[in-house]
């Protein structure tokens, strides 16, 4: 549904761009699960385990970064559009919104490349090492796995920061202006407020677990040590990779909440109109923020 909307809305900022692009990524992400899920199921094919760790992966945590880079993305071009206008003069046009995307692609898929390349190793499905993934990789492999962890962790922190101050920043600056206009609009100030909240915490709960306990496990997994901590830390990160993954869900919450062509597009659908034909009236161009 969210793809088929985006793609009937008219590409004409760089807003409606980067939204594209993060319903593309959380596509192609979702796309992928099943594979990730045929790969944990008992006699799952060796062929398909060692498939899924040399390209498979590799494309699942590059649209999940592209998703999180974009939200950052998305949230700097709101603060600039709304917090400080003369912040347009770094691009609120379409064509800026493509070649900042294709950068956005081009950059993660640089980083991922190598991945592949390097997990070259002939799989041994009796291997007793922690993971046939990480069995699969050469040293440098190993290396460069554990690097490219703590690049991703720092993107996941700076994004975090960018959005909690972007978004801190519009919702203080348009609760502002009802001040200075004199109005009494409690309820609009309480769903600005609202909105703010539900795009940090659909950031926090889906990424931010994640993260946590990917750094050590990843440490654990290089080392190549089986023991109870091991075993914990693994278990740990596939209940929060499964929630991160759940991103592909509550990002289209984040597509109503700020887009106000989305929302138009959804109250055309039938099954919807009746539910959000109240929603239909915003009072900025693009965006209920």
């Amino acid at each position: 549904m969210a793809a088929w909307i985006s793609w009937n809305i008219n590409t004409k900022s760089s807003f409606i761009v980067y939204l594209k692009n993060l319903v593309a990524a959380d596509l192609l992400m979702s796309l992928l699960i099943p594979l990730r899920g045929a790969d944990g199921l008992p006699g799952s094919s060796p062929a398909l385990r060692a498939f899924n760790c040399q390209f498979e992966s590799v494309l699942f945590y590059l649209c999940m970064y592209v998703s999180i880079v974009l939200m950052g993305v998305i949230s700097l071009d709101r603060f600039f559009k709304i917090v400080q206008p003369g912040g347009k003069l770094l691009g609120q046009s379409a064509l800026f919104g493509k070649v900042v995307s294709a950068v956005i692609w081009i950059v993660l898929s640089i980083q991922a490349i190598p991945t592949m390349v390097l997990t070259n190793e002939k799989p041994q499905y009796n291997d007793t090492s922690a993971e046939l993934c990480m069995a699969m990789k050469n040293d440098l492999g190993k290396d460069y796995h554990h690097g490219v962890i703590m690049f991703n962790n720092v993107i996941f922190l700076v994004v975090l920061v960018i959005i909690a101050f972007c978004y801190t920043c519009i919702a203080k600056r348009v609760i502002d202006s009802y001040r200075n206009s004199g109005s009494k609009n409690v309820e609009g100030k309480r769903k600005i407020k609202a909105r703010v909240f539900i795009v940090l915490v659909v950031f926090l709960v889906c990424f931010a677990p994640y993260h946590i306990t990917r750094f050590p496990y990843v440490k654990q997994q290089v080392e190549n040590r089986i023991n109870c901590k091991w075993a914990a830390l693994k278990a740990t990160k596939s209940i929060t990779l499964l929630l991160s993954a759940t991103n592909v869900c509550q990002d289209p919450l984040i597509y109503f909440l700020l887009c106000k062509a989305f929302r138009k597009k959804l109250c055309e659908v039938k099954l919807f109109k009746n539910w959000f034909s109240s929603t239909a009236q915003v009072n900025s161009e693009d965006t209920c923020l």
